[in-house]
This record gives structure tokens, sequence and C-alpha cells, in this order.
């Protein structure tokens, strides 16, 4: 059991140091490759024309934005 509070403890510790850390820092959290926005990309889906299942996808949810009550 001591060793299990050691074990906590020393986490605990880290998991502390990291968040201190990044509070000083002030810079928001990023992939290790910087995201979509290091390759140059406004959006996930970059395609001049998407996929049948994509525009199936975007006209459902277009006929459920004009569906909706407002």
């Amino acid at each position: 059991m001591g060793l299990f509070l050691a074990v906590f403890a020393i986490f605990l510790v880290v998991v502390l140091a990291m968040s201190v850390g990044f509070i000083v820092q002030r810079k928001s959290i990023s992939g290790s490759c910087g995201g979509i926005g290091a390759l140059g990309m406004e959006k996930a889906c970059d395609c001049d024309e998407p996929c049948d299942e994509r525009k199936a996808r975007m006209a459902k949810e277009e006929q459920w934005q004009q569906n909706r009550i407002k």
C-alpha cells in the first residue's frame, strides 16, 4: 500500500509540474506536428470535389439546418 501511495504522489507531482509549466508558457495545446494549420489547410476536408459520402453528409446537415426551429 505504501508503494502505491508513493507512486501516486509522484504522478501527482508530475501532473502538477506540467500544469504549472503550461500556465506559465501561455501556449495553446497543439500536436507534435503543429496540426492542420501547419499544412496550410483551413479545414479538415480540403478537397476540391468532396466524395459522395461527404456530399450526403453535407446535404443532410443543410436540411437539418433548414428544418431547425429558430
